[in-house]
């Protein structure tokens, strides 16, 4: 019985040296632990006002969107999408691009994107941007060329040169108003902007539409299409088949290897020239809309992240191809200092006439901007 007895005092007295441990051991745990968090989570007033003091913008680009149209309205989506940075998505009708704005900010409640976007009306509110897209301006419409838009568009894409000049100097400006070249080139001049940081957007565009058209006439992956165009953005685009390539195999060989015909790929270099057109005659009431922002989105992309991706724009040559002064699609190297590099290819004797003529296209519509604009 005495046994029995001890045995049990014994076991409680165990249980208690065992209890006391690990009571111990857990509350060293939990103030070793507590002293790693950082001192402003063991102060909330702290925490508080530093959140407080902060702007939804800080440390995130700023993207400023001028005109809210159906390209403006896809570029912020998109924007959002990949959480490039905070928009200001500007125009001139009163409160729409509000309205737009906080659609597109509950839209991301769903998408899981927290990109703070903001409807503007004065040109104030894209201040220190670093990047500015510039949609604003007339869409075409069916029987309409992107020229018959040169005096109108000019006399707004004035005004927005001014506003980017007052408020976002140092942004990266893109421009996808038509007719394109002639538009880039005055907004750029009027603003006075180093040609470096003002491109026109037009090339990437071109090209998305003749890998499409390549990839569905071969039945592949567009994935594994790259194509290329160069010069104007008008009916005078200089497509290139011979820098356009299936999974490395160049178009001209695509031809001898039987996949298509010579009759069949001009068809496509055709269909591409003419591309845009062929959606405004679907649409009726207006021009393409999610394309134009897909591209232009990533050269904003290749701008702010410093890719340095290689990608036809309309860039201010200065000897490169023969062209001096002037604003004409060619393949560029884009990175943090905008157009770092313009890549100059060998054409062949047919390219480079074709080149040539589409460039003379530009210059004549550059010439007739003043005149027609009355600037």
């Amino acid at each position: 019985m005495v046994a029995t007895n001890l045995s049990q005092k014994l076991y409680f007295l165990l249980c208690y040296c065992l209890l006391t441990l690990t009571s111990r051991s857990a509350l060293a745990f939990s103030f070793s632990n507590l002293s790693r968090f950082p001192r402003s989570l063991s102060a909330p007033s702290t925490l508080q006002a530093q959140a407080s003091s902060a702007s939804p913008m800080a440390g995130r680009a700023k993207i400023a969107l001028i005109g809210a149209g159906a390209i403006g309205s896809t570029l912020a989506h998109l924007t959002g999408l990949k959480e490039l940075g905070d928009v200001v998505l500007f125009d001139v009708v009163p409160d729409m691009p509000k309205g737009k704005a906080l659609d597109l900010m509950q839209s991301g409640s769903v998408e899981g994107f927290d990109s703070h976007m903001e409807g503007a009306n004065d040109y104030s509110q894209i201040k220190d941007a670093d990047v500015v897209i510039v949609t604003a301006g007339v869409p075409r419409k069916p029987g309409m060329s992107r020229d018959d838009l040169l005096a109108i568009n000019a006399k707004i894409i004035r005004q927005v040169a001014d506003g980017i000049k007052t408020y976002a100097p140092n942004a990266f400006v893109i421009c996808i108003t038509n007719p394109l070249d002639a538009m880039v080139q005055l907004l750029q001049q009027h603003s006075g902007l180093p040609a470096n940081k003002v491109v026109g957007m037009a090339g990437v565009l071109d090209s998305a539409r003749f890998r499409y058209f390549i990839a569905e006439k071969l039945k592949v992956s567009v994935e594994d299409v790259q194509a290329l165009v160069m010069g104007g953005h008008g009916d005078t685009m200089v497509a290139l088949p011979r820098y356009s390539t299936v999974s490395g195999i160049n178009l001209p060989d695509m031809v001898k290897m039987g996949w298509l015909t010579q009759e069949e790929l001009d068809a496509l270099v055709k269909r591409t020239a003419v591309g845009g057109g062929e959606i405004v005659n679907y649409l009726k009431t207006g021009s393409a809309f999610y394309a134009p922002a897909s591209s232009a989105i990533s050269m904003a992309e290749a701008y702010l992240k410093d890719k340095r991706r290689l990608l036809p724009c309309a860039a201010y040559c200065t000897g490169e191809y023969g062209v001096q002064n002037t604003y004409v699609g060619v393949p560029v190297v884009i990175g943090k200092n905008g157009v770092e590099k313009i890549v100059e290819l060998q054409l062949t004797a047919e390219e480079k006439a074709a080149f040539a003529k589409s460039v003379a296209a530009v210059k004549e519509l550059v010439a007739a901007t003043p005149k027609q604009a009355n600037l």
